[in-house]
């Protein structure tokens, strides 16, 4: 059995999802997506698959994971890391359905049955953020994350920190000591602001503080911890062990965020996982994008031990109008209750892709980007 075709599609909203076909017609789906980037990183995929996986057996995926990784002089980065995660999720995908068998067997079994899962929630105003808490409670969901900073100015008044500090406390207000809170500074804020920001919330009981800094400032994260009790993580924009482990080397890391279709795929999180055990670590996978993503996502959480909270993008209450499940053939494969999702049990990743939808959708798609911010002096904020 060898792999012999395959096909990339740039769907709605800013996914691209890989077929990965063998001689005996076995399909692979894998999700290859790097936001804003879907033109580079199919590239990227089109030439690791012809140069390289073509012909080969998908059957050996540490081999392969190894050549597409090392085989060339140049490695890593966020654009071939996300190459090779797309390619690895189609292997996996394969030789579960050749053994009859979900991905978390093939990892191990079951360490758990079902992960708990966080809803986002936005606004504007305090009583927006409470709203929103409130309905995503009454939804089934016992986690929240949101943002609750926007465009942080290097040096910022005390009125940003008054009005972040406002949006917890009106969230927390709505939905009680027993809901897990998250936010997420997503990189916005400076060393200069970031303490300030992180003694004030510290009073909310925070389940985590999320990308307090940007990933290419993780030597200053053991600096915080000396100031907050919240755990802080970080992850969904690192792309391999290498970068967690010395994050984790430092110290000030709590949770690590790998998003297995940033970070090179199930075999390389699988790795970040055990890395990140051994510095007693916690485990939160980042999933902000399609169906195959979260469905790998699962089968990971299922399997590993120091797994927690899982990042979603899912309305599991509007499977009819909701951009992850429509590209699913049966949009109730995730199984919803009490704030938690039980893993696929079907073979492979465990989801049927409806191709006809994607196809179609295929077809409309136009390229997604983020929106460029800027400062009132005119200079590029973090977006």
């Amino acid at each position: 059995m060898r792999v012999t075709e395959y096909e990339l599609f740039r769907v709605p909203p800013r996914w691209v999802f890989l077929k990965l076909t063998t001689a005996d017609g076995t399909v692979g789906w894998g999700e290859p997506t790097l936001e804003g980037h879907g033109r580079t990183v199919s590239a990227a995929v089109e030439e690791i698959i012809d140069n390289y996986l073509i012909g080969e057996t998908p059957m050996d995926i540490e081999r392969h994971w190894q050549a597409m990784y090392r085989g060339r002089h140049f490695r890593g980065g966020p654009i071939l890391m996300s190459a090779i995660a797309g390619i690895d999720q189609a292997l996996w995908d394969i030789k579960g359905k050749q053994y009859g068998a979900p991905v978390y067997e093939l990892l191990g079994g079951r360490a758990r049955d079902r992960i708990q899962v966080y809803q986002w929630i936005g606004g504007d105003t305090p009583a927006e953020f409470a709203e929103a808490a409130e309905t995503a409670v009454d939804d089934g969901y016992d986690a929240v994350k949101l943002t609750p900073v926007s465009k942080v100015r290097r040096l910022d008044a005390p009125e940003v920190v008054e009005r972040a500090s406002e949006r917890i406390a009106a969230v927390r207000a709505a939905v009680g000591e027993s809901v897990d809170v998250g936010v997420d500074f997503r990189g916005r804020v400076t060393r200069s602001m970031v303490r300030w920001l992180g003694d004030e919330l510290d009073q909310y009981g925070l389940m985590f503080i999320e990308e307090p800094l940007l990933p290419e400032h993780v030597e200053l994260l053991p600096t915080l911890k000396t100031h907050l009790r919240t755990p802080i993580a970080s992850g969904g924009r690192f792309h391999s062990r290498f970068q967690f482990k010395r994050a984790l080397d430092r110290g000030g890391l709590d949770i690590v965020q790998p998003d297995p279709s940033h970070a090179g795929g199930i075999t390389e999180v699988a790795k970040i996982a055990a890395l990140a055990e051994s510095y007693n670590a916690l485990l939160s996978l980042q999933c902000p994008i399609g169906p195959v993503a979260f469905a790998t996502c699962l089968q990971l959480d299922a399997a590993l031990h120091n797994a927690t909270v899982q990042a979603q993008n899912l309305d599991v209450h509007d499977p009819e109008d909701n951009d992850l499940l429509s590209y699913l053939r049966d949009p109730t494969v995730f199984e919803f209750a009490d704030g938690h999702v039980r893993p696929p049990d079907e073979p492979g990743l465990g989801i049927e892709i409806d191709e006809d939808r994607v196809r179609r959708e295929a077809a409309t798609q136009t390229g997604w980007q983020n929106p460029i911010w800027y400062h009132e002096d005119g200079s590029i904020a973090e977006w």
